[in-house]
Order: structure tokens, then C-alpha cells, then sequence
């Protein structure tokens, strides 16, 4: 099953034997500027959204809550300039609308709350669904996020991840004015992104962390103790002590919440 977010969030089933199915949601996000452009390009291409319903609460935003950016059938050949001009682009902060509880601010109806407002009850929304998702990885950290799967998972890929730079946005050449003002027409992807950035890098370092105490005690005997030298038959401090060694069973969402 597909759920639409920031990229492409998925429920991933986990058997459980006889038992029900479990599913865990998770997505991809990507550095806004290049994620932004390459929507531009796929538009310019042709590509509508047309088949989306957008529903919230139960209902289809009406065409004045929604208007259209273009006339016509698409938007193909459609300009930078033309792109970023039009106030209802839905690519402007799309990974934190996909990611956030609409019904929060009224779903599409942009009178329900002060602009503000708004945007810090979207942003923490897609905050907190972030953090509650099971995994969820960046583009632009393709081994990390390979790493970060298997390891959460318990899968193992058949091939590494590859990291490619020479995507459509990348050949795309802009000034830095161009560059500021797509950075704040997705002010709050911006904001996301640092976020998710950090608790991604946190996540890696917690489970290295925790493989590298597995490689540990693989290396050291089951059951260490001291030798100590018997005085008192009748004192409990004079027996052999086993100092077991401590697993790691600090559950991991619990840790990465508890951290942010």
C-alpha cells in the first residue's frame, strides 16, 4: 500500500508469523532547492497532479480553496520564473504539507488560521509525524539510508545504494537571487529539512553505536567474573561474582523521542 507524503512514504509489512501483520510507515526526503527544481522540470514536462483528490477531512478541496496554476491541460514549457510566480504551486513546501496533519490548520482552506500561525502548526506537525515513523531517509545520504533500513529492518539489500549527483536539477544553472528566493518559498522545507538532517545523523550514530557494542560482545567471554580470594565461609562477599554484560535494550524510538 502507498500513502502519499514528502517523497514516497510506504507501509512496509513485517510478518509475524501467524500473527496480524504489522506495518511501519516511511518515507524520503531531499534537500528542498533540489527537490523543488526537479518538480519544475517534471512539470515543464508535462506532468500533472490532476488524478490527486487532496482529501482532508472527509472532502476535495473546492476550486476556490485550490485554484490552478495554468489554463489548459497542463503546464508544459512552463518557465523558472513562471513556476515560482504562481501563489497556489503546491510544490512550495510540499514535503511538509505531505508530511503534516492538514485538519490541524482546516486543510486547504488558508482563512482558518493567520498565515503564521499556519505555518508553525504545519511545521511541528510534520515534525512530530517525522519522528513517529519507523525509518525514513535522505537522497542525499544514500549509503546512510541503506545502512539505516537494513539495520531498522532486518533486511539486507541485494546491491549498495549509489549515490547519483548529475540529476535534472543539478544541470540546472542559477544565480544566488534565484536560489534565495525558491529557498524562501519553501521556507518550511528549509526548516524540515535541518531537522530531519539532525535526528537522521542521530539515528546513524545511535545504530553504529549499538552495532558496534554487538561486535563487543561477540568478542568477549559470555560470562566474565573476578577472581577473589575466600576469607569468611560465612560472608556473601567472599562467593565468585558474574558480572553478566549488559545488553542493549533501550528501545530505539523511545530513545530518538526522547532525545528531540
Amino acid at each position: 500500500q502507498l500513502v502519499s507524503t514528502a517523497r514516497n512514504a510506504v507501509l512496509v509489512p513485517v510478518s509475524q508469523g501467524t500473527e496480524v501483520t504489522k506495518f511501519y510507515y516511511i518515507t524520503l526526503l531531499r534537500d528542498p532547492v533540489s527537490r523543488y527544481l526537479s518538480e519544475w522540470r517534471h512539470v515543464q514536462r508535462g506532468a500533472t497532479w490532476k488524478t490527486s483528490l487532496h482529501m482532508c477531512d472527509g472532502r476535495t478541496p473546492t476550486p476556490d480553496e485550490l485554484p490552478s496554476c495554468y489554463d489548459g491541460t497542463d503546464w508544459s514549457g512552463c518557465t523558472l520564473q513562471q513556476f515560482m510566480d504562481c501563489p497556489y504551486n503546491l510544490a512550495n513546501n510540499r514535503q511538509v504539507r505531505m508530511l503534516a496533519d492538514l485538519s490541524l490548520v482546516g486543510c486547504y482552506n488558508m482563512s482558518f488560521f493567520p498565515e503564521k500561525k499556519r505555518a508553525q502548526v504545519l511545521l511541528e506537525s510534520a515534525k512530530k509525524n517525522l519522528r513517529d515513523m519507523a525509518f525514513f531517509g535522505l537522497t542525499e545520504f544514500q549509503r546512510k539510508t541503506q545502512y539505516l533500513f537494513e539495520r531498522t529492518f532486518r533486511l539486507k539489500f541485494i546491491r549498495p545504494f549509489m549515490q547519483y549527483n548529475s540529476t535534472r536539477a543539478a544541470g540546472v544553472d542559477l544565480d544566488n537571487d534565484t536560489i534565495q528566493r525558491i529557498e524562501e518559498l519553501n521556507d518550511l522545507d528549509m526548516q524540515l529539512y535541518d531537522y530531519a538532517r539532525d535526528l537522521f545523523q542521530q539515528r546513524y550514530m545511535y545504530k553504529r553505536q549499538i552495532e558496534r557494542r554487538e561486535q563487543r560482545l561477540k568478542n568477549q567471554p559470555l560470562f566474565p567474573f573476578r577472581r577473589m580470594a575466600i576469607a569468611d565461609p560465612n560472608s556473601r562477599d567472599d562467593m565468585p561474582e558474574y558480572e553478566a554484560l549488559r545488553l542493549p535494550t533501550e528501545d530505539y524510538m523511545n530513545h530518538i523521542l526522547n532525545r528531540w
